[in-house]
């Protein structure tokens, strides 16, 4: 009779036990993000979606890491992360080269180039004419090379009569005080300081010289491989990205802060000023978050090949995709 009673009073304990072990959350999926430079504004929403879990909510658990000096293309393809920040330039470079990288573009994290070349007033840089016989310090890609020619020559100037240091990741407050008299920004981040340095640019946006230069940086990759293999996981991932990016875009000053969790070497004052500038540009007249335009693609690949930037022509269509943003 004792025996009976116990297993009596053991049994809800069983059920209990059973029910709370069905209730178990399944073990969320492993993802690593590829940054494509240290952790800034641009990248806001990816924080954003980690410390709201946004990520949580989609069954992800995600790290972000900085990249290696090839930059996150060659280790998106390569497997080495499931997606990857990177530049249209880069996709166009990777999907054109002679053994070309099987990457795509799957959403916009700012919708126009905000980037173009900031000098210090004082230089009287206004236009691509008047690069001519000034110094520029760059990073050493062809790219910016012909850039700045065809720039140039769009304006009648002398190519011939600019110089060209490269200064590697010297910042444009280092590089102008005492090397080059002008750079290649993000004005998110470089033109925003230079405002609360109180140290007065001039700015030649890329996009007002030329539209063909309105291209989309950065972008989020990842490898066709994996996308084709892991269609729900690159939706759900984007899902909480996307809500990252509208968090940021809503509440700027506080999205700065989810920035500075995991990123606290940041100045929070640029931080909150480049934030307030970018809510403005993350979506800015697209009809959703992400979206990208074939033309755009067209456009841009297009010059990138008229310049000799290109082992061979880039298919516009196959270099981008829509299809894992929300609807």
């Amino acid at each position: 009779m004792k025996r009976k009673l116990l297993l009596l009073l053991l049994l809800p304990i069983g059920i209990i036990l059973i029910a709370l072990t069905g209730c178990t959350p399944k073990s969320e999926e492993k993802i690593t993000v590829v940054l494509d430079w240290v952790p800034n504004t641009n990248h806001t929403g990816l924080y954003a979606a980690k410390e709201l879990g946004y990520f949580e909510e989609e069954g992800l658990e995600v790290e972000i890491i900085q990249p290696s000096e090839g930059g996150s293309a060659d280790l998106i393809a390569a497997g080495q992360g499931e997606f990857g920040v990177s530049y249209q330039e880069q996709v166009t470079y990777a999907r054109t080269a002679a053994n070309p990288l099987p990457i795509k573009a799957i959403a916009a994290i700012i919708q126009h180039n905000t980037s173009g070349f900031a000098s210090p007033v004082d230089r009287n840089i206004l236009s691509p004419k008047d690069f001519e016989g000034k110094k520029y310090g760059g990073w050493g890609s062809p790219m910016e090379v012909a850039t700045l020619k065809g720039l140039m020559e769009g304006d009648n100037a002398d190519f011939s009569k600019l110089e060209i240091v490269d200064i590697g990741a010297m910042d444009y407050f280092a590089a102008v005080k005492d090397h080059v008299d002008f750079t290649w920004i993000f004005y998110g981040w470089a033109g925003v300081s230079a405002e609360l340095k109180n140290e007065p640019i001039n700015f030649i946006k890329l996009q007002d010289v030329d539209k063909n230069l309105d291209y989309y940086t950065p972008v989020i990759i990842a490898s066709e491989d994996y996308l084709k293999s892991n269609p729900e996981t690159a939706k759900k991932f984007l899902r909480a990205v996307t809500k990252g990016y509208q968090y940021a875009i809503e509440n700027p000053e506080a999205a700065a802060d989810l920035l500075l969790i995991d990123n606290p070497e940041i100045d929070r004052a640029l931080a909150v000023s480049s934030q307030q500038y970018l809510a403005g540009e993350y979506q800015s007249d697209a009809e959703k978050w992400g979206v990208m335009s074939l033309d755009i693609w067209e456009n841009y690949g297009k010059w990138m090949n008229d310049q000799g930037l290109l082992e061979n022509q880039l298919k516009a269509d196959e270099a981008f995709t829509n299809e894992y943003l929300p609807e």
